[in-house]
């Protein structure tokens, strides 16, 4: 921006005409200076050159701080949350270190997919962003922008920044987890334990505390409307976030009785009988959303809302059977016949002590009808989890719901051998922290001598796995005009059709011949195939989000091309190009010669079914990798 100079005609003064005077840029005021350097056509490299041309519009830029605070909150919306209105704040240096902070991290996330590649399930690979000492919300602002950016391109940087921001996430939150379990006993709440149950294990979901109760005391809300139809004036239509208890029993029947016919009959909540071991039943967030849970989640929901409205009950570990319950008697009695037993999963059903067996069908003794700690209601939600975990089909979401649910469950219990060693061998299995299992493996031995065995096995494994990390294996290249891939005829990067099951699907590797066990071949009935194990096989990521291993035979190009949406595609592919994707380079190293091939075949096909059209022009493409599940 230049200094432009206006020139004026003067008014003649007793038939002398004056000078006429110019007027500088640099001359208007600084308010005015500054509204215009915040014009938004105006960027960070624009105000760095008008600062340079002279000492006044130097200080306009820098000295009161408007125009890069201008400069700033365009660029980055997002962080203005973290500042207060009207703060004074040095908003240059803030600009340059998110700016630092941005070139650093998508440095780091565009070198991890070379250096982790081969990695099946990945683990310590971004410990080092933590190490970087850089700002928290700062670092997730440059991957959410990564993230956001074009829906189509960039894969590969975008599963990458997604990984990366989940495991950012999980740290904070399970500090935030350790600051819980240090609070007093009576200071902790159930709920809150809860959400960070759930924000730990969806980290990138839009849960928080504060939005969870907003929805709960909507639902409070509705209570107290019905409650005010029934008797209006309860006290329950005074109470503020349950700063009271209410201590008639006729009172606290009438809230109850209220709150079991909003929540069951109004708002059709109800347990999830039909698909009991589903995660989501687990985390609060998706109950309040999908109106379903198990006893355990529809137990803290129930139990929240009855403290917001005055009436205290407590949660019991019974076994199998989650439930509530409600004192009949003055307080300080353990007879468990001084209770009532309430059953959130069964619609708020009242039961006694001895009813509750019905539910389980066996006896039980005295101690399961106790009340639990906060931490013990965190301890069984997250063992649901584990078991869930435990139960799943050995793919990535499976073992990371296990993995999640391990960490949550030894922040809380730490010296739980029997889950210290559950976590050792995932993470041997998965080939995942090394050093971190050999700390794991320690601990174990120091707890408990008599696991030295199935310690000693795993260290002297995990061991030889350091040192094979130490000596990576190069990658093996598959190139088409080799003699025995002459029959290959498809190529990285093709979107296909499954002939026979129909599921549409890209290439992201393929071998000349069926590499599977026996075992696989037979119980996959491939010697039912026209040409059997002896013809070509490809590793394809299917549109359901699994990984599928599928014969020649069986698939041909998709005639109307379209995005797969696989969790796993941004691991193989860097764009999604209308007609096929994109290798990335890691797969193209793999693949060499499928480049040329996937273009030629994509021509092939758009010549086909546009009559009278030329071929298009498209983006290269190419590469390889590991998954593989079922599928013929």
């Amino acid at each position: 921006m230049a200094t432009s100079v206006a020139k004026e005609e003067q008014p003649s003064l007793n038939g002398i005409t004056c000078e006429p005077q110019t007027k500088k840029l640099t001359d208007l005021p600084t308010e005015l200076l500054e509204h215009i350097l915040c014009f938004p056509v105006l960027k960070h490299v624009d105000i760095c050159n008008v600062s340079c041309c002279c000492k006044r519009l130097h200080d306009v830029c820098h000295g009161r701080g408007k125009v890069w605070e201008h400069q700033y909150k365009l660029r980055w919306p997002r962080l203005q949350r973290f500042y207060r209105q009207n703060e004074s704040c040095d908003w240059l240096r803030e600009y340059k270190t998110r700016h630092r902070v941005g070139i650093q991290i998508r440095r780091t996330v565009e070198s991890i997919s070379k250096r982790f590649f081969t990695e099946v399930v990945l683990g310590d690979s971004f410990a080092e962003i933590e190490s970087l000492g850089m700002p928290e919300h700062f670092c997730e602002d440059e991957l959410l922008f990564i993230l956001n950016s074009d829906k189509r391109k960039s894969l590969t940087l975008k599963y990458y920044a997604k990984k990366i921001l989940y495991f950012l996430r999980q740290q904070n939150i399970l500090r935030s987890l350790k600051s819980f379990l240090e609070q007093p006993a009576e200071q902790q709440s159930a709920l809150e334990g809860a959400v960070l149950v759930d924000q730990y294990c969806n980290p990138l979901a839009d849960v928080t505390l504060d939005s969870i109760s907003v929805q709960i005391d909507e639902i409070a809300e509705k209570v107290k409307k019905m409650l005010r139809i029934k008797n209006p004036s309860h006290p329950s239509l005074r109470i503020a976030n349950g700063d009271c208890v209410i201590e008639d029993f006729e009172l606290q029947r009438q809230v109850l009785g209220a709150l079991n016919s909003v929540l069951y009959e109004q708002l059709q909540y109800k347990g999830n009988e039909c698909d009991y071991y589903n995660p989501l039943n687990s985390y609060i967030h998706q109950v309040l959303l999908r109106h379903t849970g198990i006893p355990i989640s529809l137990s803290v929901l129930y139990m929240t809302l009855a403290r917001k409205l005055g009436i205290q009950l407590e949660p019991v570990n019974f076994p199998n059977h989650f439930l509530l319950r409600w004192c009949q008697k003055p307080r300080g009695s353990e007879d468990i016949y001084d209770f009532v037993y309430i059953d959130a999963f069964g619609k708020g059903k009242q039961l006694k002590a001895k009813e509750c067996e019905y539910l389980i069908g066996h006896q039980v003794t005295a101690d399961y009808y106790s009340a639990i700690s906060t931490t013990e209601v965190l301890l069984r939600m997250v063992g649901n989890l584990l078991n869930i975990g435990k139960r799943g089909e050995g793919n990535e979401k499976s073992y990371q719901l296990l993995r999640d649910s391990l960490d949550l469950y030894l922040t809380i219990n730490p010296d739980n051998v029997q889950y210290l060693l559950l976590q050792a061998r995932l993470y041997f299995h998965l080939g995942i922290w090394p050093e971190k299992v050999l700390d794991i493996l320690q601990h174990i031995q120091a707890l408990d001598p008599s696991q030295h065995g199935a310690v000693g096995y795993l260290v002297q494994h995990t061991l030889e796995h350091i040192q094979h990390k130490k000596h990576p294996v190069t990658p093996e290249v598959k190139r088409r005009s080799a003699p025995e891939h002459l029959e290959v005829q498809y190529s990285v990067g093709l979107i296909m059709k499954h002939k026979r099951s129909g599921y549409n699907c890209v290439i992201y590797g393929w071998d000349p011949k069926c590499t599977m066990s026996q075992e696989w071949i037979t119980t996959m009935r491939v010697h039912q195939l026209s040409n059997g194990a002896n013809q070509p096989f490809y590793n394809v990521l299917v549109q359901d989000g699994t990984c599928r291993y599928a014969a020649q035979e069986n698939l041909e190009p998709h005639l109307a091309p379209l995005e797969i949406g696989h969790p796993e595609v941004g691991r193989y592919f860097s764009e999604f190009s209308e007609s096929h994707y994109v290798a990335n380079e890691e797969l193209q190293t793999r693949y060499p010669e499928d480049m040329g091939e996937t273009l030629g075949t994509v021509r092939e096909l758009y010549d086909r079914t546009t009559p009278g059209s030329g071929s298009q022009d498209e983006a290269p493409a190419g590469g390889q990798s590991s998954h593989r599940a079922m599928s013929v």
